[in-house]
């Protein structure tokens, strides 16, 4: 079960980045193209802040369940990065997403629905991001 999950875990992570630049574009060009706010964005919103969440309920599975770092020994860069600053950076992702997709479904104005959108997935994948980027080993930085 650990590997599939793993590798659901590792796998999904596409899936949200692909969802999140379609978005973001999307939003980007609805905000400042003055477009209206169409069934395809009444659609992929909510998909993009479902794949977040399910995302995150793998990785807090993968996190409570399955953790080899239960020690959390905070002098190792690994260890830190895997108990506290990955899940904390993906926590705060997910909250962005939602937090962006509330305000926007709430407004009946179309470039609101479009900033708020732009601005709170384009957080939340900014924060995917730099979460995969300073990854012990693997990351860019």
């Amino acid at each position: 079960m650990y590997n599939f999950l793993l590798q659901a875990h590792s796998g999904l992570r596409y899936l949200v980045l692909l969802a999140a630049v379609v978005v973001v574009i999307k939003s980007l060009i609805g905000w400042f193209g003055g477009g209206e706010y169409s069934k395809f964005d009444k659609i992929l919103a909510p998909a993009y802040v479902g794949l977040m969440h399910l995302q995150l309920l793998i990785g807090l599975v993968l996190y409570f369940i399955y953790s080899p770092f239960v020690t959390y020994n905070m002098g190792n860069p690994v260890e830190r990065y895997w108990s506290v600053e990955h899940i904390a950076l993906m926590i705060f992702a997910v909250a962005a997403a939602q937090i962006g997709r509330s305000i926007s479904k709430k407004s009946n104005d179309a470039q609101v629905k479009f900033r708020f959108q732009t601005i709170f997935f384009g957080l939340s994948i900014l924060l995917v991001l730099v979460g995969l980027a300073t990854m012990p080993g693997r990351g860019i930085l």
